[in-house]
């Protein structure tokens, strides 16, 4: 019993021994390598902070538009004065004629076109229903969206006026019940500026991690199969050794995103004053799989590189379809099923839902632990498919050094 307990702690004294070897020798690639040191210090360092910089203002403000006003009208004028007074919508011109506000939003001088008839004014007098109509350029859905906005809050606040005027209540308080019996109060969540920045950055950051691990990784894989130099990272020349193999170069990912992960989710969020309510033990507790999971999923997906360069096209272009089936930039229910069960199956549909619930709507460990366990699952399940996959690239590798020789 104290022999095979000597023996156990001899292998495991060694184990450690070689995967600190390991760690060593792969931080130093890392830190030589001008590519890889670009994918994981460089693009993690900059791209959130470019995102960050280019949606700083959060909303659309001062929405450039024009107006046909045909009823020319003091109530028309007042209209389109309040709209104007408003901070989503900015008036650039006043005309007559419908083609010439075309040929404005033609020219892109102008993001609407808001017309009021010639007999806006008259149907008022009349206590019939008047309409106001708003042409927007719907590429631009931020231009829309305070387009509509400011229409809409200006069109409301003169109904009401309108209404007290032909009541006749004698207190402000009968005026107040008549034009609103039932009393709203409109309270948005997380997001209370309504900014695309609070909506959209926290999924792009948990994005770049694993993106940046994807490109990272490929490059020193194939870097090692282009030259058939993975074989000489072994310690050890059977199964053992590419176990340890695996773990060295994990660990020492790991320990390089430790620093990356504080800054893309702790600091550039507090920067640019983003929504940030979380607690602090249950964001780390859910960084950690999501991290050790990008990782494995990386070295697994390292054995389609071939060659230095190849990672590029064929990872890069996988950013947007990542983000759009996370169910962040686009509904998660309107995903169909094939591409939502297929979503599961990359770590950063889990983390960047579970994050968003943590860092911005303050949901604890427990209220993400679905996202949370099968992060844990896919750790596990990508550490075997590393592998596999480091087992072939290093018999590939001797085959092709002894080729060569």
């Amino acid at each position: 019993m104290m022999r095979k307990l000597k023996e156990f702690n001899q292998l495991s004294g060694e184990a450690a021994r070689d995967v600190f070897f390991i760690w060593r020798n792969e931080l130093r690639r890392v830190v030589h390598d001008q590519g890889v040191l670009i994918f994981f210090i460089l693009v993690p360092l900059l791209y959130p902070m470019l995102y960050a910089f280019i949606y700083t203002e959060e909303t659309v403000r001062e929405v450039p538009a024009v107006v046909v006003d045909r009823s020319g009208t003091a109530l028309s004028r007042e209209f389109v004065r309040r709209v104007d007074a408003t901070a989503d919508v900015r008036v650039v011109a006043r005309t007559g004629n419908m083609d010439e506000a075309k040929e404005m939003m033609r020219r892109a001088e102008v993001y609407g076109i808001i017309c009021l008839p010639e007999d806006f004014s008259r149907e008022v007098h009349r206590q019939e229903q008047a309409y106001v109509s708003l042409y927007c350029d719907m590429s631009g859905l931020l231009y829309y969206k305070a387009l509509l906005l400011a229409c809409t809050e200006v069109s409301l606040e003169m109904n009401t006026e309108l209404q007290v005027e032909r009541l006749g209540n004698s207190t402000s308080r009968q005026d107040e019940v008549a034009t609103s019996p039932l009393q709203y109060e409109d309270v948005a969540l997380f997001n209370p500026q309504n900014g695309f920045a609070s909506f959209l950055l926290p999924a792009v950051l948990m994005l770049v991690i694993q993106q940046t691990l994807l490109l990272g990784v490929g490059m020193i894989n194939g870097t090692a199969r282009e030259r058939a130099t993975f074989h000489t990272q072994l310690i050890h020349a059977g199964r053992r050794g590419t176990l340890r193999l695996v773990a060295g170069k994990a660990f020492c990912y790991f320990l390089v995103y430790v620093l990356v992960c504080l800054w893309t989710l702790v600091v550039v969020p507090r920067l640019f004053g983003l929504v940030q309510i979380p607690q602090a033990f249950d964001l780390l507790a859910f960084v950690i799989p999501y991290v050790l999971a990008c990782i494995f999923f990386a070295m697994t997906c390292s054995l389609l590189i071939c060659q230095r360069e190849t990672c590029m096209p064929v990872f890069v272009f996988t950013s947007l379809p990542f983000l759009f089936v996370s169910g962040i930039s686009w509904p998660g229910v309107a995903v169909p099923d094939f591409w939502r069960i297929l979503s599961y199956l990359v770590p950063s549909t889990l983390g960047i839902n579970g994050f968003v619930r943590i860092n911005t709507q303050g949901a604890l460990l427990e209220d993400v632990a679905f996202e949370y366990i099968v992060l844990w699952i896919q750790t596990g399940f990508y550490f075997l498919t590393a592998c596999a996959a480091y087992y072939y690239m290093i018999g590939e590798s001797r085959k092709k050094a002894m080729t060569l020789n």
